[in-house]
């Protein structure tokens, strides 16, 4: 409990601050390569669902093309999976995109483990227990991505992440951040296989998407 309350956001504090130091050199040389690759900005921000349902700009690179460039010569729309950029297909496959969410975590917007943060057109799809995922700061990474990753459903991630929310301590926050390293290390392709009725949107959501 102790852990939960107090010691969690201390470490999430110092860790990302010392991230943030550390990482610095490399912050630079990929804003400077979305740059050098494609015109538009380096950080894509986009509102998402935070703890107790407040909502917050998460911030990753940018690693699509802006919604101004995603239209053919012809003036149709370029589809979604086409908008990566070549750079943004690396950034996505080694996930260095999520990096600067270590400024979210920073700031208090997330925490480093936790339920990922979700958009608010899922949000207001979810019943009285789903929603208990928003009682805790949402994460860079959690139980769900350590176990399965995209390959879940909505669902099979909501029910992770309530187990997590059951049941959050030190050590559980220790192994799924060596796991999450591990995942990335093999670099999964992330892409999302198993749609149902809560990820559905009805509207046109390119705007939305880096």
């Amino acid at each position: 409990m102790i852990y939960k309350k107090y010691l969690k956001r201390v470490m999430d504090i110092i860790c990302s601050g010392l991230a943030l130091l550390i990482l610095s050199p490399i912050f630079l040389i990929i804003a400077l390569t979305i740059r050098l690759d494609t015109r538009g900005p380096v950080i894509f921000t986009q509102k998402r669902v935070g703890k107790d349902k407040e909502p917050f700009n998460i911030y990753k690179f940018r690693t699509m093309l802006t919604f101004e460039d995603s239209f053919y010569e012809d003036g149709t729309p370029i589809e979604n999976y086409d908008r990566k950029t070549k750079v943004g297909n690396f950034l996505r496959k080694t996930s260095l995109d999520e990096l600067p969410q270590l400024i979210n975590i920073f700031i208090g917007d997330m925490s480093i483990v936790g339920p990922r943060p979700t958009l608010l057109y899922q949000v207001e799809k979810y019943n009285s227990t789903q929603a208990r995922r928003l009682e805790v700061r949402p994460g860079l990474t959690g139980h769900a991505q350590v176990s399965g990753r995209n390959s879940l459903s909505w669902d099979e991630k909501i029910q992770c992440d309530l187990d997590y929310v059951n049941r959050i301590t030190f050590l559980r926050d220790f192994k799924i951040i060596l796991k999450t390293i591990l995942v990335v290390l093999k670099t999964e392709k992330v892409e999302f296989t198993k749609p149902d009725e809560i990820s559905k949107h009805s509207g046109d959501i390119r705007k939305d998407i880096s």
